[in-house]
């Protein structure tokens, strides 16, 4: 079995291109020493003994988004309802949701602001000879990612429409993930459009969520790294936030190269 990392690291330095900014401060051990003289109230004859090195704990302080990094979008994100009832929020959502198989869908021809649509999806579907069943976890590939950390990375990528949303949606799927930073197209190309006189062109995959529930994983990486389009895992379980629109994962593809000749046939 092996374990591909498909989460970006969160670091200060990817503050600027998250419209929610975080910060990051870092705690040494020299410092945490301090901090534990004042927590253990133990008198300095005693710190010695207690930390004969001279060194406590390290810690990091952290104020972000619960959109910051790689995380799950819950319904709640996209309105307040979803179908005819409240929209559930990420300590709500089933946690089979978030451990199921796991389908690549390549996009990588795709150029910024270009959407990716129905057709795009089934297409690619029938390349790869796989047929969608209902949990399915699909992640779309568009390599994105390379520039994570770049300045205008938020503005970098294709993304899908409504229509290819709806499709997945209607087939069982109920997370739907792609490594850049939004799932729809970005915000500058939707702006343009509506300004165009295109209706509902603005924000159209996220807010296909009111109508039917589903989860996104934004700002994914490294799906190239995934050696087929079918026949492995996605673990991406969501911190647990009560009442939040999303939470953080540690996204990851789990392959059984064991049973790799025993995929079966879609």
């Amino acid at each position: 079995m092996r374990i591909i990392d498909l989460s970006d690291t969160l670091r200060p330095e990817t503050s600027p291109f998250e419209v929610n900014r975080h910060e990051i401060s870092y705690v040494s051990h020299e410092e945490g020493l301090r901090m534990a003289e004042q927590v253990l109230k133990v008198p300095k004859s005693l710190e010695q003994d207690l930390f004969p090195e001279g060194h406590a704990w390290a810690v990091e302080n952290i104020t972000l988004s619960t959109h910051s990094g790689t995380h799950v979008d819950a319904p709640y994100h996209y309105g307040p309802v979803s179908g005819t009832a409240p929209a559930r929020t990420i300590d709500q959502l089933p946690l089979e949701w978030f451990f199921s198989d796991g389908v690549v869908l390549n996009m990588t021809h795709k150029r910024r602001g270009e959407p990716i649509g129905e057709r795009d999806v089934e297409k690619e579907l029938g390349r790869i000879g796989y047929t969608l069943k209902p949990l399915d976890i699909v992640l779309v590939r568009t390599d994105t990612s390379e520039h994570f950390g770049e300045p205008g990375y938020d503005l970098m990528h294709p993304g899908l429409t409504r229509g290819a949303v709806q499709f997945l949606v209607e087939q069982g799927v109920r997370v739907v993930g792609i490594d850049a930073w939004g799932l729809d197209r970005p915000f500058d190309v939707m702006v343009e459009e509506v300004k165009a006189g295109r209706k509902g062109a603005f924000w159209e995959a996220h807010f296909f969520g009111k109508e039917h529930e589903y989860c996104q994983i934004e700002k994914l990486s490294n799906l190239k790294a995934i050696p087929r389009p079918f026949g492995f895992k996605v673990a991406c379980f969501p911190v647990k936030i009560a009442r939040a629109s999303a939470g953080w994962t540690r996204a990851v593809a789990i392959i059984n190269d064991a049973a790799s000749e025993e995929r079966p046939g879609r």
